[in-house]
């Protein structure tokens, strides 16, 4: 990831509805919500919802597919990965004992 994708994954990500949609896609990894789903935990209307869905989708942290009628939104767990790795690659200068404790609290399962 360039710093060009990691500005726009975090701008993506710096609105609260944006940030709520992409954390409760998280916790409903790997089967994803449909649209319909997230407006109503939204509490906004279909189009306003659709335009945050949209920036998610551009900034490489959400994935759309088709299911019968549906559409199943996923977080893009790559997406979410690459921005970490980008944010965090040069943790502590090398010395993995400092990143220790981050990457413990990152595996959660």
């Amino acid at each position: 990831m360039d710093s060009e994708r990691a500005l726009s994954a975090l701008a993506a990500l710096a609105h609260p509805t944006r940030l709520d949609a992409f954390r409760l896609l998280v916790r409903h990894e790997p089967h994803g919500l449909s649209t319909g789903q997230l407006v109503e935990a939204s509490g906004l209307s279909q189009s306003t919802f659709s335009t945050h869905l949209a920036v998610l989708a551009k900034a490489g942290l959400v994935l759309s597919e088709k299911r019968g009628r549906q559409q199943i939104q996923r977080a893009d767990i790559g997406g979410l990965r690459a921005l970490m790795l980008f944010l965090a690659k040069d943790c502590c200068q090398g010395r993995a004992e400092l990143c220790e404790p981050l990457l413990a609290e990152l595996a959660c399962c």
